[in-house]
């Protein structure tokens, strides 16, 4: 009998991801994200992993460390991309389930 592959690419995200913690994302359907920040050869990406965190370990402010690098909102836009307040916009490198765990990469737009 055949495996099932681990890793699985998702086309649906999440339409928003706010921030709930120094490091923890929510999006609408109450997932919580762990963020984690990469400088790749000057490019800005994100790698965001889904994690079951209970709501009381989260503190509900931001850090000044996040607030200064990290958007405390993305909204889903057309074409594969979010949106942060800024009006910036970060494209979807990827977004896979493995194992059972959701991970997105997010770049920072060069034209942002």
């Amino acid at each position: 009998m055949a495996e099932l592959p681990s890793k699985v690419h998702i086309t649906s995200h999440p339409i928003f991801l706010r921030i709930r913690g120094p490091s923890v994302y929510q999006d609408e359907k109450k997932k919580m994200w762990l963020h984690h920040v990469m400088d790749t050869e000057g490019v800005l990406q994100v790698r965001l992993r889904q994690e079951d965190i209970p709501s009381g370990h989260i503190a509900l402010t931001t850090s000044p460390e996040t607030s200064s690098t990290m958007p405390f909102l993305w909204t889903r836009h057309p074409g594969d991309k979010y949106l942060d307040y800024m009006c910036r916009f970060w494209r979807i490198v990827h977004h896979i389930k493995e194992e059972g765990v959701e991970e997105m990469m997010l770049e920072l737009m060069d034209d942002s």
